[in-house]
């Protein structure tokens, strides 16, 4: 039988704006998934805190108490929550973990801080063989300076090579959007650590979503969120929304979304949509779904599909097919999984009020026969079969599709791709199709709990098939569990 990859483990660092809040408020419903390791606040070139005595005033600054303030609401449906799902932590284990890092000014990295040290100590004592994903929301150079200081600390002495090497091997960033420059000027040219760069598909969940076709942003809408905002307690009410008086302070008049003035001046808004939350792709990456996003950033999955510049860089311009714009485009890779994300924020919202565990909808529990890597031949009939049932008892809706881009065996090296830019800003990355677009990969039952695929007779040894099995509950705030199966043809 198949067997799913252990939860990943992250430290969250954070610069504050306001998508950076409505993020976190999703990663706390979510944390259950994911062992959580730290939450650092830094500063990026968009803010940071100031620093008086040397004559630097604060930029955009949203304070220090913000993160608290979150967990402080997430504690008031905390034993909610525990009734639908383990693994949610304690709020006080999250308070311990919460620290201030490099926040004076856009960049700092000369001053050693609490969130630095916490980085560099945990670093330093790590012997969990898992990996570590650092998701920078804001700056790196927090992370930069925890480098720093153990490379001041020990690139002299017998434990260094080991200890770099250690690390180098462990530690992964998920950085959205490069917000200073310490990463190029400082971890790019000193450490090969592993880097997954979102460097513009996150614009599209983020202050650009409305530049996504409009059949993938309907659960972005007034009425959507103004249900999600006021129908699920305490910690949902803390949701920034267009035009909902939320004004935060520091932040610059212009930058207030909340606002009526801001609705006033961006007529292409209505009060109660969607704002940003332009950081939640760096966790929605690490989710166990089983759309195994995190194995390799080729696959795709929640978090957007990314391509391998070198060993140690993956950025965002891979592709896939965009049906309604016909053409492909690397935000889709993001945005065709949209409907998806937001359904399940919201049935994960319930659980925030739903005091029984009958009350709410739950994850279809999926079993597959066989291995979730298989070895194939050309024009083989593969037959797979699914077991599933449902928590709640619930009447189970499967799907099964080829992603083709995702799959080796669909030649996407002959598209030419061009950038798109908004004030000097890359936003996507599009080609226009010169390639099929959707191979004729039959399957039979592709509705039922069996599928039967057909492997092309032109495969060669090596390439790959990704076949996504979706498993869908009925009901009000349904949820869908995920299951990818890579068919692989035989070498010789």
């Amino acid at each position: 039988m198949e067997a799913l990859e252990a939860k990943a483990r992250t430290i969250i660092t954070t610069d504050g704006e306001v998508d950076d809040m409505n993020s976190f408020l999703r990663y706390l419903l979510y944390s259950n998934e994911i062992d959580t390791e730290g939450i650092v606040l830094t500063s990026s070139v968009y803010h940071y805190a100031g620093d008086l005595e040397k004559g630097i005033e604060p930029f955009r600054w949203t304070g220090e108490s913000w993160i608290n303030d979150f967990i402080d609401q997430y504690e008031k449906v905390y034993s909610n929550l525990c009734i639908h799902a383990e693994g949610y932590q304690a709020p006080d284990r999250l308070r311990e973990i919460y620290h201030i890092g490099n926040i004076s000014y856009k960049g700092e990295m000369e001053k050693e801080t609490a969130g630095s040290q916490f980085i560099e100590n945990y670093l330093l004592k790590d012997q969990d063989p898992r990996l570590l994903y650092i998701q920078t929301w804001g700056g790196t150079n927090t992370t930069a300076r925890a480098l720093k200081s153990l490379e001041e600390k020990y690139s002299r002495t017998s434990e260094w090579a080991a200890l770099k090497q250690r690390i180098e091997e462990k530690v992964v960033l998920y950085i959205i959007l490069d917000q200073d420059e310490t990463y190029s000027d400082y971890i790019a040219e000193n450490w090969k650590i592993k880097v997954i760069n979102d460097r513009f598909s996150f614009w599209h969940f983020a202050y650009l979503w409305k530049k996504v076709n409009r059949n993938l942003t309907t659960r972005l809408s007034s009425d959507w969120n103004y249900d999600l905002k006021n129908k699920y307690g305490p910690l949902l009410e803390k949701y920034a929304l267009m035009g909902d008086g939320n004004i935060l302070e520091g932040e610059l008049p212009e930058e207030q979304r909340g606002s009526d003035s801001y609705l006033a001046n961006n007529s292409e808004y209505q009060r109660y949509e969607f704002i940003s939350e332009g950081d939640s792709p760096s966790f929605f990456y690490l989710l166990n779904n089983g759309l195994r996003n995190d194995e390799d950033p080729s696959y795709g999955g929640w978090g957007g599909r990314f391509s391998e510049k070198n060993p140690y860089l993956f950025t965002n311009d891979a592709l896939d097919y965009n049906p309604y714009t016909q053409q492909f485009e690397s935000e889709y890779t993001l945005t065709r999984w949209l409907d998806d994300i937001q359904d399940d924020f919201k049935a994960r919202a319930q659980w925030c009020v739903a005091k029984r565990f009958e009350d709410a909808a739950h994850y279809p529990i999926v079993r597959l026969e066989g291995s979730l890597n298989r070895q194939v031949e050309p024009g083989e009939k593969v037959r797979i079969t699914c077991e599933a049932q449902d928590p709640n008892q619930r009447s189970l809706y499967y799907h099964w599709w080829f992603y083709q881009e995702a799959s080796s065996y669909t030649p996407m090296d002959r598209l030419k791709p061009s950038y798109e830019d908004i004030e000097g800003f890359v936003i996507g990355q599009s080609a226009e199709s010169v390639i099929q677009c959707h191979p004729m990969i039959k399957l039979e039952g592709a509705n039922t709990p069996q599928v039967t695929c057909y492997v092309p007779e032109d495969i060669k040894p090596g390439q790959t098939l990704h076949l996504i099995l979706e498993v869908t509950n009925d009901g009000e705030h349904s949820l869908k569990t995920y299951r990818r199966i890579i068919l692989t043809a035989k070498e010789g």
